[in-house]
């Protein structure tokens, strides 16, 4: 908030802040309440803004979101920088909503947190117009009517103070909580070339400091042992060496069936008469 000579006091983000906030980082907490939280931030351009954002309770009650969203129409266009989240994209100041649908999501994600950045000239105005943002969502500032009766009223989500959820895209430099730029970037993509190029160049190393390995010799084709007994297929004879059918000797040349030299049965075989007998001289041949 601020002290007795009017200067305003920051406190430092908390682990539970996150570091960037649509596309402003945030630097430091200017004041928080059960309805939300309001940080300073800075853009690209490294202009401050005075940041807004809905707690983890008010961001899951719709009346909470169309409470802010009615608070930040009725300012005036120069003090609205921009606005997000859920919720905040109709109105009169529409035209300041900064969507981040094209980012990555996964399936079933809670939907962003609603926020405003407004105009942020470091008096202490900025911090005072913060906090009166942040009752009139929780309602403190309403006027009672009536005599009160009966349980006391309290807001179902007073106990859910966390900020609410957001969204980090481009996600900055590991450990780091700072603004992700073109810079970081760029030394991510030369990192991951000269990593890669490293890794060719010791390949090639690699390959040229190894021996040349000659074939082995060509083995010469043998031929299956054939079992024992069995012709051997290299010994079969050759079907040139076959005999010529014309080489075959003609009917005239082949020898008399009577002069063959198989003897006769008169003149070479025995006598039947003369086996059959016992004993007895032999008969003379008969020539016929």
């Amino acid at each position: 908030m601020t002290n007795d000579q009017g200067a305003v006091l920051l406190s430092p983000l908390l682990p539970d802040d996150p570091p960037k906030v649509g596309d402003f980082w945030l630097d430091a907490r200017l004041t928080s309440t059960v309805a939300g939280v309001a940080y300073i931030a800075h853009d690209a351009q490294a202009t401050s803004v005075l940041l807004i954002m809905l707690s983890e309770g008010a961001a899951q009650d719709a009346a909470a979101r169309d409470r802010l969203a009615g608070a930040v129409n009725q300012m005036h266009i120069d003090t609205v920088v921009a606005r997000g989240g859920e919720g905040q994209d109709g109105g009169r100041l529409g035209r300041r909503y900064r969507s981040e649908d094209d980012d990555p999501t996964e399936p079933g994600a809670t939907p962003q947190a609603p926020w405003v950045a407004l105009a942020y000239d470091g008096s202490a105005q900025s911090g005072a117009e913060a906090v009166r943002i942040l009752d009139e969502i929780e309602l403190r500032g309403l006027r009672q009517v009536g005599r009160p009766a009966g349980p006391g009223f309290q807001l179902n989500w007073i106990n859910k103070f966390h900020p609410g959820s957001t969204r980090l895209w481009p996600l900055p430099w590991p450990g780091r909580h700072d603004r992700a730029g073109a810079l970081s970037i760029l030394a991510s993509w030369l990192l991951m070339m000269l990593m890669a190029a490293l890794a060719v160049l010791v390949a090639i190393l690699l390959f040229q400091q190894s021996p040349p390995v000659s074939p082995p010799p060509p083995v010469p084709p043998t031929s299956p042992q054939s079992p024992s007994g069995s012709p051997n297929p290299s010994d079969s004879p050759n079907p040139s060496d076959s005999p010529n059918p014309s080489d075959s000797p003609s009917p005239s040349d082949s020898p008399n069936p009577s002069n063959s030299a198989s003897p006769s049965p008169s003149s070479g075989s025995p006598n039947p008469s003369e086996t059959s007998s016992g004993g007895g001289s032999p008969t003379p041949d008969s020539r016929l």
